[in-house]
């Protein structure tokens, strides 16, 4: 079997670990940079034509919500709940958007912590 080496693969392996260690530490980085850069974003999701907004930034913690006085109808608070929830639904899919347009495949080694 000769140089054959099965931790370096014989041949020059050394090197090829410099460099996969090398690609790692660059795609560290890149992600590193994505995620600082989607912890900056903020997205904001809106229903009924803006009656009702909520943001969210690219971590998915909710910054805000904003309703409109005439999104408030005491005598149909459910309506109202109903439009928040749409709203930050729709906040919600565009950070998810988002996350994988800066993250790609990535993102699938993160277990959640995005």
């Amino acid at each position: 079997m000769g140089n054959f080496n099965r931790f370096g693969g014989g041949y020059g392996g050394g090197g090829n670990m410099q460099q996969l260690m090398k690609q790692a530490q660059e795609m560290q980085k890149k992600m590193q940079e994505a995620q600082e850069e989607l912890a900056d974003t903020e997205v904001t999701g809106s229903t009924a034509g803006g009656l009702v907004e909520v943001t969210l930034s690219g971590t998915k913690e909710m910054v805000s919500v904003v309703i409109k006085p005439e999104a408030v109808d005491v005598d149909d608070l459910e309506m109202l709940e109903d439009m928040i929830v749409a709203a930050y639904n729709e906040a919600l899919a565009e950070v998810e958007r988002l996350t994988q347009e800066k993250l790609g495949p990535m993102a699938g080694g993160l277990g959640g912590l995005i």
